[in-house]
């Protein structure tokens, strides 16, 4: 346990940011998932809806430092492809 009182409130701070870290991933992580189910089931209505859905959710992962803007760019990318090859 911390022994100052500044470094008890670093401890408090770091328990209410990781909590707030863990939500937000969690969150990503769901409308990914959905834009995924969708692609799988095929259907090209919903999926693209539900990706416009998932693009900002992504975008505030990555300004609140979660992921890599590489990687929410590249998922974003991965999921559009799919999306378009649904019709083809």
């Amino acid at each position: 346990m911390a022994n100052s009182a500044q470094a008890r409130k670093r401890a408090r701070q770091a328990d209410s940011h990781r909590a707030a870290n863990v939500a937000l991933a969690s969150r990503y992580r769901t409308f990914v998932k959905k834009v995924v189910k969708l692609i799988e089931e095929g259907d090209r209505e919903q999926a693209t809806q539900s990706y416009k859905e998932a693009i900002p959710v992504i975008d505030s992962a990555v300004t609140r430092g979660l992921i890599h803007r590489n990687k929410a760019a590249r998922q974003k990318s991965r999921l559009n492809a799919r999306i378009k090859s649904l019709s083809a």
